[in-house]
């Protein structure tokens, strides 16, 4: 396909997905930069999201917050070296405020839910940007990464996720959470993809002050260390999910979450401060109040507080440099465990601190890390496997994150127009599915005969029934690509089955219902059609 087809596709996925862009580049301006694309160009005609702390020329950066907003001049250099290399900036995306947290849920545009739905939270802080990859809408997208903001919305969306090594991406052109820490992050739908895009990307500028030169030797048989011990926060699943990786030595990662917790429970916090305290002073009601109280947190330090951390960050580092005589690489579940934004919002400073549990270590000791999908849990939430490095250690991680045999099949339960016989049936097929076999539902449901000619799957919380539905295995890699043609008001949520089971499946948001023909007593799509039903 050429570079204006490729466009058109990705125009015609704009619209799906709440809350995933604040703003996009006309289809004219689109069309125009695919006119001038060498098609010779290591990144021709690829389009590509930006996350919206990062400068794009002709869009505004707004850090999520409209009342920060400017208009760069130019590109930030690691979007220049991209568009230079043919990739083609479609536009930018959401993301918690001030790249301030990990839920996806802290911005005044919206909160994009995983492309996994169900109501489970799509990671933050690079929400945005990995749901326009998981969905298909883009192949890749710019995120950042102080705490695991390019690790954690990559395991919520089932797709890969790099944090470099501090400064081998230019952070030129960024809006600072804590500038000494902060990385330019790439979310793709595969590792491959990733990498390739790291080629271009990376590159030491002269004018970046945290722009860094340095090199580690490849190893192509790497020594994979796992942790003696873990917390799941009680989540079985994704224990179970991380229980398949086997690595070849035990380590202790004590001196790791000791180092995590001073990023938000230490001094760390205070340097966000340091770019953003003007602003926060003179705009407090700009600022969302989850946002302003995690900033307001940095005024708490003292100067000595912050060197003693500094001094005991150093322990903790050298403790970390130890670990690596012993192995070369450290594995980890990305997450501990899932949340959905309801969850989020019973608790979102705590929720928040579990899911950086396993993150936000990295970039105060200094390490890379690789992000890959790790299958699913039994009740279908992902899971994922975050590899581990020292600095200039990407290419190592990279080998070995594109070896690793993991559980990348889904099951999703569908109740119309994707049945085996029915006219949608093929989006599944073409995309790798696999029929498991019929099911029924849990007696908690009725089905509808929406306007559009499709049925309804709806729960409700009496007078419901059990009805046919089929099961499906497809590829994780493709669940993206395959919602990204399913619209409003159906959706992914979790089903359950009659025998307390539950799965992935779609769902029908229970105002479409709404004077549609209740078509439950037919006990399913297929007997109703059969039935004579226009």
């Amino acid at each position: 396909m050429d570079a204006h087809g490729i466009v058109e596709e990705v125009i015609a996925g704009l619209g799906g997905g709440e809350g995933v862009w604040i703003s996009t580049f006309t289809a004219a301006e689109l069309h125009r930069r695919a006119d001038e694309i060498d098609p010779a160009l290591p990144l021709a005609g690829l389009p590509f999201a930006v996350k919206d702390n990062i400068d794009v020329a002709g869009l505004p950066t707004t850090a999520a917050c409209p009342d920060f907003a400017y208009r760069p001049e130019r590109h930030a250099p690691v979007v220049q070296r991209l568009v230079d290399a043919g990739a083609i900036v479609v536009g930018k995306t959401n993301l918690d405020q001030f790249a301030t947290g990990l839920t996806g849920t802290r911005s005044p545009y919206g909160s994009p839910e995983s492309v996994f739905g169900g109501g489970l939270i799509s990671g933050g802080s690079s929400s945005g940007s990995a749901v326009a990859v998981a969905s298909g809408v883009v192949p890749f997208a710019l995120g950042t990464d102080t705490a695991g903001s390019g690790r954690v919305p990559a395991a919520l969306n089932g797709i890969a996720g790099v944090k470099p090594t501090r400064g081998l991406l230019s952070t030129l052109g960024v809006v600072p959470a804590c500038r000494s820490l902060d990385c330019v992050s790439i979310f793709a739908g595969d590792v491959a993809t990733a990498e390739r895009v790291l080629r271009v990307a990376r590159g030491f500028h002269a004018d970046d002050p945290w722009s860094r030169r340095g090199h580690r030797p490849l190893i192509a048989e790497p020594r994979v260390g796992v942790p003696e011990e873990l917390d799941f926060f009680g989540d079985a699943g994704q224990e179970k999910a991380f229980a398949r990786f086997a690595g070849d030595a035990r380590v202790d990662i004590g001196p790791l979450l000791e180092a995590g917790d001073l990023l938000y429970r230490g001094p760390w916090v205070a340097e966000r401060l340091a770019d953003l305290g003007d602003f926060l002073e003179k705009n407090p009601e700009s600022v969302l109040p989850v946002t302003r109280r995690v900033l307001e947190t940095g005024h708490g330090y003292s100067a000595v507080q912050t060197f003693r951390a500094q001094h005991r960050l150093r322990e903790l580092k050298a403790a970390a440099d130890r670990m690596w005589e012993r192995v070369d690489v450290l594995a980890l579940p990305t997450i501990g465990t899932t949340f959905t934004q309801a969850e989020i919002a019973e608790d979102p400073i705590g929720h928040n601190l579990t899911l950086g549990r396993y993150t936000q270590f990295a970039n105060l000791l200094d390490m890379a890390a690789v992000t890959v999908p790790n299958g699913f849990t039994e009740d279908g939430r992902p899971a994922s496997i975050t590899l581990f490095g020292p600095a200039f250690s990407d290419e190592t991680l990279l080998l070995l994150a594109r070896s690793l045999p993991v559980d990348d099949r889904i099951t999703i339960a569908v109740a119309g127009l994707h049945l085996s016989g029915e006219p949608r049936n093929g989006e599944l097929i073409d995309r790798g599915g696999t029929l498991l076999g019929p099911a029924r539902t849990a007696p908690r449901y009725r089905l509808y005969h929406l306007p559009s000619g499709a049925p309804g799957l709806v729960r409700v919380a009496d007078g419901g029934a059990s009805l046919d539905v089929e099961l499906w295995q497809l590829p994780a890699g493709e669940v993206g690509g395959f919602l990204a043609g399913i619209r409003a008001p159906l959706g992914l949520g979790r089903v359950e089955l009659d025998d307390g089971t539950e799965v992935t499946g779609f769902l029908c948001e229970g105002y479409a219902a709404a004077g549609a023909p209740d078509i439950t007593a037919s006990g399913g799509w297929r007997n109703y059609r059969m039935r004579g039903a226009n």
